[in-house]
């Protein structure tokens, strides 16, 4: 869940950033001239959408490391560490990928993530909970199923769907700034302080609306996922890791980390469209009918 909360919340950071840096630069204004052009308005709002997407998920990587405190195994000290490379190296070659960098974050909490912006360069980093937690065959589906997300290319789809809801998040926002603009605040010619304070509000609100659409996603892989671990670990020890992972987060993570890791918490209703993972008991109950 780890890598999902990132890559958004850094997409919203760096979408408003960019949306600032037009503004400062007089670029939008151009879009506006003789009235909104909404052509004009929807190709720039896809440009700046995607390439606001898909930095993020160049910076995944460093900011996940930054964030987590995640410390890359250079030269393993121990036997832990060595395991832990020769594991993720084994399931690599049979993924197809090459070597991912395989790091320890310091936390009590039993979780792990992937993430990168390519398969061949990728980050695999548990937590040390989950090395003093689990055995080695539920911690070697763990890596199976970190694995498995990077060998499918989760990252990037992600970045290609958020860049898409980018997209019209930036397009909406600035025609409801219009609307209320000229509605509430009578503005008649150009725009006036309204427009740019709804336009922001607007944005914001709509990225976090947004947001519904990329948990759904990550829902659906976390299931392919789990397969990829099954298969690169085997079933019984994919079943185990998710059983051990249920008892582990009765106590959940922290809300800003809870989009982060291997595992979900338990959801009903709104709460459970921003969940970016589905419950575990039906992870477990999809593996055990062999989906």
């Amino acid at each position: 869940m780890k890598r999902i909360f990132l890559f958004v919340t850094t997409n919203i950071a760096i979408l408003l950033v960019l949306s600032v840096a037009v503004r400062v630069l007089g670029i939008e204004p151009y879009l506006n001239q003789g009235g909104m052009n909404y052509q004009s308005l929807l190709i720039f709002a896809a440009i700046l959408g995607m390439g606001g997407s898909f930095i993020s998920l160049l910076m995944s990587k460093m900011a996940a490391k930054r964030m987590m405190g995640a410390q890359p195994i250079e030269q393993p000290r121990n036997g832990t560490e060595q395991w832990l490379l020769d594991t993720v190296r084994r399931q690599a070659e049979a993924a197809g990928i090459g070597m991912p960098e395989v790091a320890i974050f310091d936390s009590p909490q039993v979780n792990a993530f992937a993430t990168g912006a390519r398969r061949n360069q990728a980050l695999v980093a548990v937590s040390s909970g989950l090395l003093q937690s689990m055995s080695r065959d539920e911690a070697e589906a763990v890596l199976g199923h970190e694995v498995s997300h990077v060998a499918n290319g989760d990252m990037v789809t992600l970045a290609l769907i958020q860049g898409v809801v980018n997209t019209f998040v930036f397009f909406l926002s600035r025609v409801i700034g219009q609307i209320v603009d000229r509605a509430v605040f009578r503005s008649e010619h150009g725009h006036g302080p309204g427009f740019w304070i709804t336009s922001i509000v607007a944005q914001v609100v709509l990225g976090i609306l947004a947001s519904v659409i990329v948990m759904w996603f990550s829902r659906q892989r976390e299931f392919r996922a789990d397969s990829g671990g099954a298969a690169l670990a085997g079933r019984d020890k994919m079943v185990s890791a998710l059983e051990r992972l249920k008892q582990a987060h009765e106590a959940p993570l922290p809300d800003q980390l809870a989009a982060f890791g291997i595992a979900g918490g338990v959801g009903a209703g709104l709460k459970r469209l921003f969940m970016s993972h589905p419950p575990l008991d039906e992870r477990i109950a999809a593996l055990r009918a062999g989906a």
